[in-house]
């Protein structure tokens, strides 16, 4: 396998465990019952979402990119908090 084959593995990895990290800190799932579809997308988005947080916080300019670990699951945790309000709004009508 070539590196960069490693290296999306490793990112698609990187993104469930931070999702499902979300889903726990949120209180959404227990360790059991972690929605690993729904933790990998907030995974993967969250990265994207944490990062533009961050260029715009610490003024780097509006950068869409991939940043470390603490940052990844802010944003994991906005578009997993997000996900949970729209689907119990959406069930509530």
């Amino acid at each position: 396998m070539s590196a960069a084959g490693l290296i999306v593995i490793g990112v698609i990895l990187f993104g469930m465990i931070v999702g499902g990290l979300a889903q726990l800190i949120l209180g959404t799932a227990k360790v059991t019952t972690i929605d690993w579809s729904l933790a990998f997308f907030s995974g993967i988005a969250g990265s994207f979402v944490g990062g533009l947080l961050h260029s715009l916080i610490t003024g780097q300019g509006f950068a869409i990119r991939p940043i470390g670990l603490i940052w990844s699951l802010v944003g994991a945790i906005i578009v997993t908090a997000g996900y949970v309000w729209y689907r119990k709004r959406a069930v509530a009508k």
